[in-house]
């Protein structure tokens, strides 16, 4: 089978566990995906993916695909490879994702006749998003979800809409992409805290996620600002931002900007995932859209409180049991969620920290895989 999507690091990152799903059924799992360009993984993790494909009886491949939909080049030269790809191999089904190589997918699998299923991570349209959204990606998953043997939603807002209004032959909710709990049980908050020199009674922040426009790192890191300058709390407060982009420069120059390099940090992508959640005290998440985050799942598996925008997916994360919400675009409204946990005892923090910890257990990857493993028996069937 055929695994795919715009870019490889989609596969690398949230794909993994499907692979070994499809290689204990008996699969010869083939990945295909931008290897080059757009991926906000380090060139050296791509390698590594390759050598691990291969190493589970699997090939991979590259294609042009953009995550520009107006790159109608490279987007036609990769579906022009993705339908020579399908002949060559004549794939039991293929398993798309991404907006950008989920059309290059089922236009190619109606072309060959092939079975399709598409995992979409959350529309671009939804409740309170851009009008030009709908305008642009609405009438494009209209369309082509006639050409969709079987739909796949992480939050309950898009598969409600996809249920209603699209005509895949099967419209199926899963709860996210899963997340190992087992990874998260580190609690050493010294290294993390000692290599960025953070006391230990301070209090540190964090962020984890791509540093793009939509991640919104810009208008935290003005309200952590304030907050500093503020100097409400009576704690020193320090802020991690794990990831990389192509916002990376422009966020740095804006620290610098801001005089706050001892205080904010953004180092890039970090390896040592679960040590940056088990020496943090608050996850802050201010995208302006998700659909159901994994960094999110994450924070919540390290029994971190959560500051959040209010926006679909975090809000069948999160109630105010576990965290409060803020308007994403409005800095002060950040500044005010973030100000209300600062001033928050700790025991209380906790006490939110440990309710994200039981009611993420209903996303477990073992209980997304026990689903993809049935969609994928009734795919192969």
């Amino acid at each position: 089978m055929l695994m795919m999507a715009t870019t490889a690091a989609m596969i690398e990152q949230f794909n993994q566990n499907n692979i070994l799903i499809l290689e204990e059924m008996g699969y010869e799992v083939h990945v295909l995906g931008n290897f080059l360009e757009g991926n906000p993984i380090s060139g050296e993790r791509l390698e590594a993916f390759k050598k691990w494909i291969e190493a589970h009886h699997g090939k991979w491949f590259h294609y042009t695909a953009t995550r520009k939909p107006t790159d109608v080049i490279n987007n036609t030269k990769a579906y022009q490879y993705t339908v020579r790809l399908i002949e060559k191999y004549h794939y039991r089904f293929i398993h798309c994702h991404s907006p950008i190589g989920s059309v290059i997918a089922r236009a190619a699998a109606h072309k060959t006749h092939t079975m399709v299923i598409y995992t979409a991570h959350g529309f671009h349209f939804f409740k309170g998003a851009p009008l030009r959204n709908w305008l642009c990606y609405y009438p494009v998953e209209y369309l082509l979800s006639k050409w969709t043997d079987i739909l796949i939603l992480i939050n309950k807002e898009d598969y409600n809409r996809a249920r209603k209004n699209f005509h895949a032959l099967q419209t199926v909710y899963i709860p996210g992409v899963g997340v190992d709990l087992n990874k998260f049980g580190n609690k050493n908050r010294a290294r993390i805290r000692e290599k960025f020199h953070i006391p230990e009674n301070a209090v540190l922040l964090l962020s984890v996620g791509e540093l793009n426009d939509n991640k919104n790192h810009e208008a935290a890191i003005r309200a952590v600002a304030e907050i500093i300058r503020e100097r409400k709390i009576k704690k020193e407060v320090y802020y991690i931002i794990a990831g990389q982009g192509h916002r990376k420069e422009k966020l740095t120059e804006l620290v610098h900007a801001l005089s706050l390099t001892d205080k904010i940090f953004i180092p890039g992508f970090c390896e040592d995932i679960s040590e940056l959640y088990a020496a943090a005290d608050i996850f802050v998440f201010p995208s302006h859209r998700e659909g159901l985050s994994v960094a999110l799942m994450e924070a919540m598996a390290g029994g971190l409180v959560v500051a959040c925008g209010r926006i679909r997916g975090n809000t069948e994360l999160i109630d105010e049991n576990g965290g409060v919400f803020f308007e994403p675009d409005d800095i002060s409204s950040i500044r005010q969620a973030l100000t209300e946990l600062l001033l928050t005892d700790e025991e209380a923090l906790l006490k939110k920290g440990a309710y994200n910890l039981v009611k993420i257990r209903e996303y477990s990857s073992e209980r997304v895989d026990q689903i993809s493993r049935a969609i994928y028996q009734y795919g192969g069937g």
